[in-house]
């Protein structure tokens, strides 16, 4: 068995609360489409906005958010996986990693349930931060 990279324990958490996400979508998501009589057996084409002007809000916020944790997230996955291939994937940049997981979840709660913005804006603040201390630690060993 091969010794792996600490740091790829917060990336796989991010990934599985992405998924834990995209169940909560459609568990919001289809029960509102129905309620508005969509014939989803018949729908062709759509996007987004046309899907937004026929349901409540409310039932759209969990796919808002999962469309948020394929922004960000990337550029998190991405210096996660430089910091374990250049061995630096423990200590303080393990700390870091699992708080930005860690605020990304409280965001995903507040955009589901109470979609405060100007909470959610300090919770994504909270988590630019540390990525861009990640940012800046991978630079300070490749550069």
């Amino acid at each position: 068995m091969t010794e792996h990279s600490p740091i790829l324990a917060p990336v796989v958490a991010l990934v599985a609360w992405s998924l834990v996400m995209w169940l909560w979508m459609y568990a919001k998501r289809i029960p509102a489409m129905n309620a508005a009589k969509i014939d989803t057996k018949n729908l062709v084409g759509g996007n987004g906005a046309d899907l937004r002007a026929r349901i409540p809000a409310q039932a759209q916020w969990p796919a808002d958010n999962y469309n948020h944790l394929m922004e960000q997230p990337t550029l998190f996955y991405a210096i996660a996986l430089t910091l374990a291939l250049l061995g630096s994937g423990g200590g303080v940049n393990l700390t870091i990693a699992w708080a930005y997981v860690g605020l990304r979840v409280v965001h995903s709660i507040v955009q589901v349930t109470v979609n405060r913005v100007i909470v959610r804006f300090s919770i994504f603040t909270l988590a630019t931060l540390c990525l861009i201390a990640l940012t800046l630690h991978a630079a300070m060993v490749v550069f």
